[in-house]
């Protein structure tokens, strides 16, 4: 069976159809997106589904890796880092190695870049390729999945030449936008809710998934999913779980997460988090490997109460996931998160440690408000961001450009 036709239980019919209305004015045309990772955070997971979307659809769509030693990965972890505010210099020695790897990589994909008619150039890491292909054919789009709103300074004049010739960029919200002599566009990411980290689960299935961890179902249980990022604030979680503690003796919480290949800081703060826990039998800390999502899917049907409390964040799928399981989320009031925790409506944001406890208490004292901002974020989910609707909005985009019509976002 066709992928695309599986979803219309999901989102509707009439949202295939016009899926394939979109599509027909870009069939056959050859697309090529390039990212650093296949496997471990939201962009691979987008692009793992998203690409094969477009094939189905008749346009010639490629997926390409740009590919870098230790010093690349940690040269484009800083970028990150500094372009989300990190006020932090980056050695010159660096920089160096980060625009070298981009010239050997744009020698490798060079054939398929400049013949592409559309080009989607992921974040940082792959940004410079731009430069080292004069004799591009189509149209390059930077996608920036990241907060930039109040970069450090030093760091984005030194990144932003890079993006400046592109012919459009993206971002997740308006809010995380720089100036650029080019349209920009929005478009929030999304989830696939028919993935293994999606898809229904039965009860017995989320049970032998929680006893393989020792975890309690019949306990309360607070979960946050993520890398281990510092901005992920893994150890202000530990710090609310312990305050919530002191009134709820039985409270779990669960930390689960892994590493991406293109993020050498990991294992350090997988390190914190673990010396953290250690004196606490009710915090489980949990280092999952890239093939867990049906494990991570079992572990958010299973809480009851999903926490996303992030100080920086691009979009934060792992809240759209939690939310599509009927979970309120306690999240951050930061970046995307905004966009999806409805205040008092799908869960709460927070600012700190102190402010998540209080409302750990006040919702596992209140299950019926914290059922009911469940179903609302089911709903909110389904309405806003299944990758349904990302994939309109690529495929709007795109005739957009290649049809030179004039739809973007404008900033002071």
């Amino acid at each position: 069976m066709k992928i695309l036709a599986l979803y219309a239980d999901v989102a509707g019919r009439d949202v295939i159809e016009h899926l394939r209305q979109l599509a027909s004015l870009l069939k056959g045309m050859r697309v090529i997106h390039v990212n650093s990772t296949r496997v471990g955070g939201g962009v691979a997971e987008i692009l793992e589904k998203l690409v094969p979307l477009m094939q189905e659809l008749e346009i010639d769509t490629k997926w390409e890796l740009i590919r870098g030693d230790e010093e690349f990965l940690e040269c484009t972890k800083g970028l990150h880092n500094a372009l989300q505010g990190n006020p932090k210099d980056i050695p010159k020695s660096l920089l160096n190695v980060y625009e070298k790897t981009n010239a050997q990589n744009a020698e490798q994909l060079r054939h398929e870049l400049e013949e592409a008619d559309i080009a989607f150039i992921h974040d940082p890491q792959p940004a410079p390729l731009l430069k080292f292909c004069p004799n591009r054919k189509g149209k390059w789009i930077w996608r920036c999945h990241i907060d930039i709103s109040r970069p450090y300074h030093p760091v984005w004049r030194y990144f932003r030449n890079f993006v400046l010739g592109y012919d459009a960029s993206i971002f997740s919200l308006a809010d995380f936008a720089q100036p650029l002599p080019h349209p920009l566009y929005v478009i929030p990411p999304s989830i696939d809710p028919l993935s293994e980290k999606n898809v229904s689960l039965d009860g017995g299935e989320i049970e032998s998934v929680y006893e393989e961890f020792g975890i309690n179902l019949e306990l309360p249980i607070i979960l946050q999913v993520s890398r281990f990022d510092r901005f992920k604030d893994p150890l202000g979680v530990i710090r609310a779980h312990k305050l919530a503690k002191k009134f709820i003796s039985s409270l779990q919480l669960v930390l689960a997460g892994g590493g991406a290949t293109d993020d050498p800081e990991g294992e350090v703060v997988l390190k914190e988090v673990q010396e953290a826990a250690a004196d606490d039998p009710d915090i489980h800390v949990l280092f999952l490997p890239p093939e867990a999502d049906r494990t991570i899917n079992a572990l958010q049907r299973g809480a009851d109460i999903v926490l996303q409390k992030s100080i920086k964040e691009g979009f934060g799928l792992t809240v759209t996931e939690a939310m599509w399981k009927g979970k309120p989320v306690i999240g951050g009031d930061v970046g995307g998160i905004r966009l999806q925790v409805i205040n008092h409506h799908t869960g709460v944001r927070v600012s700190t440690p102190e402010g998540a406890a209080l409302r750990i208490r006040y919702l596992l004292s209140h299950q019926d408000k914290l059922q009911a901002m469940g179903q609302k974020a089911r709903e909110f989910v389904r309405e806003n961001f299944l990758i349904t609707r990302l994939l309109r909005d690529h495929l709007a985009l795109m005739v957009a450009l290649i049809y030179d019509v004039e739809d973007r976002i404008e900033l002071d």
